[in-house]
């Protein structure tokens, strides 16, 4: 089996590393790697996904252990569309060893944390719509950030998902800014934003207001972006025809000298001028 990359004793030392082995020690593995087939070789398998969890077996003298079998054989696209130890991984790792029977003891000592901790990933996604737990499934969102998405109502949970994804932050510090940007009539009944010390009622105002902008503008971008690009991609390749057109080039070199090196920024090329 031919693995994507080698694991370090560098990367043995880590935390994470060291949680593995403590897992798969108390209650054996729960997911399986991902391995798929060679295409100049049948009997030979690529690890796409699990390298860390190989190697602990390894470690433990193990010879064989249950794989998946993915039929994408790009690695790039499958590691694309997969999330390691994301957040809602982890989360649904976590009820699938509970349903398997591990206790909640066992696997908090597993995974080096305390019970309490344990139970709030377990129930990450009480109180979240389906909507931004799709959108949020392989981001690092830290379990107080989820916190601070139940305070809202479905409507803003996606919303606030939305812009997370969009501007690729998924920090307390951001969700603590959506929440201080959201109108109570878009919070649970009973849940308040943390005030924040020299921000008035009027500045949180017009911080609801900017966030409603932002999204506007964030759907706007969104719905004429496949179509946008489609004209961007056009334009250039008649832009290149004409660059390529040596009686043209010719032309705009001497009639037009400043638009020339402008269309060669456009192709990516150098015009042909005898």
């Amino acid at each position: 089996m031919a693995p994507l990359y080698v694991v370090t004793p560098q990367t043995k030392e880590t935390v994470k590393f060291k949680r593995i082995v403590a897992s798969i020690a108390e209650i054996g593995l729960v997911e399986p790697i991902v391995v798929t087939r060679d295409r100049q070789d049948p009997t030979q398998y690529t690890l796409l996904d699990g390298h860390l969890r190989l190697e602990v077996l390894k470690d433990q003298g193990a010879t064989e252990t249950p794989c998946i079998i993915s039929t994408d054989d790009e690695a790039f696209t499958y590691n694309k569309r997969i999330s390691r130890l994301a957040t809602i991984q982890e989360h649904k790792m976590i009820l699938r060893a509970l349903t398997l029977g591990a206790s909640e003891e066992r696997l908090a000592k597993a995974l080096n944390v305390n019970i309490k901790t344990l139970q709030d990933k377990r129930r990450l996604l009480d109180g979240i719509c389906p909507e931004a737990a799709e959108m949020l499934k392989d981001k690092q969102v830290a379990l107080t950030g989820f916190r601070i998405l139940k305070k809202m109502k479905p409507m803003r949970q996606i919303e606030a998902a939305q812009l997370m994804v969009t501007m690729n932050k998924y920090t307390v510090n951001y969700a603590q800014s959506l929440l201080a940007g959201t109108p109570e009539s878009q919070l649970v009944s009973g849940a308040t934003p943390k005030k924040i010390k020299g921000i008035s009622r009027q500045q949180l105002d017009l911080m609801e207001r900017e966030s409603a902008n932002l999204e506007r503008e964030v759907r706007l971008v969104e719905d004429s972006y496949g179509a946008d690009h489609l004209d961007l991609v056009l334009a250039r390749g008649y832009v290149t025809r004409l660059v390529s057109n040596e009686r043209i080039t010719r032309y705009l070199a001497l009639h037009h000298e400043e638009f020339l090196p402008e269309f060669e920024k456009i192709t990516e090329r150098e015009a042909f001028v005898s």
